[in-house]
């Protein structure tokens, strides 16, 4: 099942208080960024981060799943928390590599 283009706006509205935050359309589904690090994605509607240490400490009851099949585990969100999302987006991103020029 690919993901909705509301579902896509919901998270991008969720999201509205970051500054840098952009995706892009890949197969049905959404990588999501934050200043040009991919921080996560949506996936069969659900919205899903790389397991960094700061996320795993920001949502200790979040659930693994696998974005698609062969794909590494990442957390599962809780995208009706803003106040979450607004935290968890910057910290993930901070514990990320920068990108390659």
């Amino acid at each position: 099942m690919a993901s909705t283009k509301d579902y896509l706006n919901y998270i991008l509205e969720q999201l509205s208080d970051l500054d840098g935050v952009t995706y892009r359309a890949m197969m049905g589904e959404y990588i999501i960024y934050y200043e040009g690090k991919v921080i996560g994605g949506i996936y069969d509607n659900r919205f899903l981060v790389k397991p960094v240490k700061s996320a795993v400490e920001l949502m200790p009851d979040a659930q693994y799943e696998l974005p698609y099949d062969g794909a590494k585990e990442m957390l599962l969100a809780d995208a009706d928390n803003k106040d979450l999302l607004n935290e968890l987006i910057p910290a993930v991103a901070a514990e990320l590599p920068e990108k390659r020029k």
